[in-house]
């Protein structure tokens, strides 16, 4: 059975095992949407692990939710403010007329881990933490898999259209066949 919850600073080395050592996740470690122009392109690995450690061990909130197999960790997805991320602020894909959603802006699903669910499992743990630091919704930026042609996995980091309408989310734009503006609405929890 797999259990999501929020990456906070005793799980740093499963954030890190997710990332792996491999792969466009162990060069970016979810800073791509933190990130614009220079700051990204001169920007190193190590100094974008470092940075995700930060925000793991040292943020005011968790950047995102970690799916454990036991006690095994097998995904993360990245979920914050809109704020957060000045790339999402910018871009035309993510053009919102809810400036206070968060936002899901990856998941990372090692190989052997993929097809089983647990990109679904993590989206339904990210709605759950936003919805406990009182977010009034939550978009993505899905990838329609249905009209993209075969996907590499490479691109589905942002999250299959199948994966957040499963979970709940409803679509609001397209800004090209592929990618799907989509947004689920919450109701706040009892903590918020």
């Amino acid at each position: 059975m797999v259990e999501v919850r929020p990456a906070g600073p005793e799980s740093w080395r499963d954030v890190a095992t997710v990332m792996g050592e491999r792969g466009d996740p162990s060069r970016c470690l979810c800073q791509y949407f933190r990130l614009r122009g220079r700051a990204w392109s001169d920007t190193t690995p190590d100094e974008n692990r470092q940075a995700l450690r930060t925000q793991v061990c040292h943020g005011e909130r968790p950047p995102g939710v970690l799916a454990y197999d036991g006690g095994t960790p097998i995904g993360w997805c990245a979920v914050a403010p809109r704020t957060s991320y000045p790339r999402v602020l910018a871009s035309p894909h993510w053009r919102t007329d809810h400036p206070d959603s968060w936002v899901i802006t990856c998941f990372v699903v090692p190989v052997g881990k993929r097809r089983k669910g647990v990109a679904g499992e993590l989206a339904a743990g990210a709605v759950a933490m936003a919805r406990e630091y009182g977010a009034p919704s939550v978009e993505g930026c899905a990838v329609d898999t249905t009209l993209a042609g075969r996907t590499p996995s490479a691109d589905l980091y942002r999250g299959p259209l199948s994966v957040f309408l499963d979970a709940g989310f409803s679509e609001v734009s397209r800004t090209s066949p592929q990618w799907v503006l989509v947004r689920r609405t919450l109701r706040p929890s009892r903590r918020a």
